[in-house]
């Protein structure tokens, strides 16, 4: 066991909480299938979803593992040649993807041959943050210009942005809140920050004003259920996504201080995505309010050594890489934990590295691999400023000992003339 994790750099505790998480993850998966297990087979046989969801987080390590040995400034470059691979995959996902279980009722790709189905919107929030942070870093020292700013950065993120919103509003909000904190973090001018803001209003205005003009159109049929989703959260009025909530709030209150006990759960078998999108109301009717409130203690503290992390990180895009992409996973934590308890309308946000789901659990992981390599080159940095130091200090002994051997060296040899014959002392020695 230790070697295994002598192979392991960077920032252990970042590791810990990670390992911790996916553990837990095991129980309650296995727990929630139960539905997607009848409705799959009618057996209700959970091992197949409890085997699958051990190979996504064996994979998942392993991506981490390979990830983090990558030097995390060449993800630096590879960002910017990403990001028409993005807008490719997202304009794919936009013709011919697919609704996939229900999960978010939004556009899934499947990577042929293989048969992995997965959401290219993902994928394009790693890539976007990394080429936000990578924009900031070069630019640290120049004075911005606003409209350079605007084809150099805004015009690719909203190019970005613009292909995720017909089919997923929730991560397209997300992903533009967390670019504008990034943006704020990095010193991008508040006033040009202030006018991306309106514009993303504007954009969005407009984007709900055409689902009216072409209510029929496919582009905008997701309109409805975002209008539907905020009239059930602000009224009494009851729908699909009311039930699910109502079924959620069940679980929790059933759940109370210590839970009904593992696999114990009763609304598992009535509320829908159970594993993925629900899990954290599961959870809490398994293992109480205790259960939830260590899940959530865990991700803040994650969330806390990610602030060290990028505070200790030595370059600008280290501290922005870590900011954008360890802030954006605690937030969507937040989002799904706050989904369940009805502090916020449902939006389909996993619960990172928990709920199933193979892709989601691996784009976590890359985000993770990159994070951890920041740690690791800050490690390496302190170890060789260690090593340098106990070079020093070993040469400064040579050399003391050195001089200790002149200074006796000295006491007990003379060429001093005392005899008749010069070189006799010379002689003598």
């Amino acid at each position: 066991m230790k070697q295994l994790i002598g192979y392991l750099k960077g920032d252990k505790v970042i590791w810990s909480f990670v390992a911790l998480l996916a553990l837990f993850s095991f129980m309650p998966v296995f727990s929630a299938s139960s539905n997607l297990a009848y409705l799959g087979h009618g057996t209700g046989n959970t091992l197949g979803y409890l085997v699958k969801h051990l190979g996504h987080i064996f994979f998942g390590f392993g991506i981490i593992f390979m990830v983090h040995n990558v030097p995390y400034l060449y993800f630096r470059s590879i960002s910017k040649w990403f990001l028409p691979i993005v807008w490719v995959v997202l304009a794919l996902a936009m013709i011919k993807g697919q609704v996939v279980g229900g999960a978010n009722a939004s556009r899934w790709l499947q990577i042929p041959l293989v048969g992995i189905s997965f959401q290219p919107s993902t994928f394009a929030s790693l890539v976007l943050f990394v080429f936000v942070a990578r924009y900031l870093s070069k630019k640290r020292e120049e004075p911005i210009d606003f409209l350079e700013s605007i084809k150099e950065l805004w015009a690719p993120v909203f190019l970005t942005l613009l292909l995720i919103l017909p089919s997923n509003f929730s991560t397209t909000a997300l992903i533009f809140t967390m670019i504008v904190m990034l943006t704020f973090i990095g010193k991008y001018p508040m006033k040009y920050i202030a006018i991306i803001v309106g514009a993303g209003i504007v954009v969005l205005t407009f984007f709900i004003l055409m689902s009216k003009a072409f209510p029929d159109s496919t582009m905008f049929s997701r309109v409805r259920t975002w209008e539907s989703r905020i009239e059930s959260f602000s009224t009494d009025k009851p729908d699909e996504d009311d039930y699910q909530i109502e079924k959620a709030k069940i679980a929790i209150a059933s759940g109370m201080i210590y839970g009904l006990g593992p696999g114990k759960s009763v609304q598992k078998n009535f509320l829908p995505q159970s594993s993925s999108d629900f899990i954290y109301a599961i959870i809490i009717e398994e293992y109480g309010l205790i259960g939830g409130l260590v899940v959530m203690s865990l991700y803040l503290l994650l969330l806390f050594r990610f602030v060290v992390a990028s505070h200790k990180a030595t370059t600008l895009f280290g501290k922005l890489v870590v900011v954008g992409l360890g802030f954006p996973m605690i937030f969507q934590a937040m989002i799904n934990m706050a989904v369940a308890v009805e502090l916020l309308p449902v939006t389909g946000q996993t619960l990172p590295l928990i709920s199933s789901g193979g892709t989601s659990i691996w784009m976590t992981c890359i985000a993770l691999g990159i994070i951890i390599s920041v740690t690791k080159k800050e490690e390496e940095i302190v170890q060789e400023l260690k090593n340098a130091a106990k070079r020093d200090e070993a040469l400064q002994k040579l050399i003391d000992r050195e001089l200790e051997e002149d200074e006796v060296l000295d006491g007990t040899y003379s060429i001093e003339d005392k005899a008749r014959n010069p070189m006799q002392a010379v002689m003598n020695k």
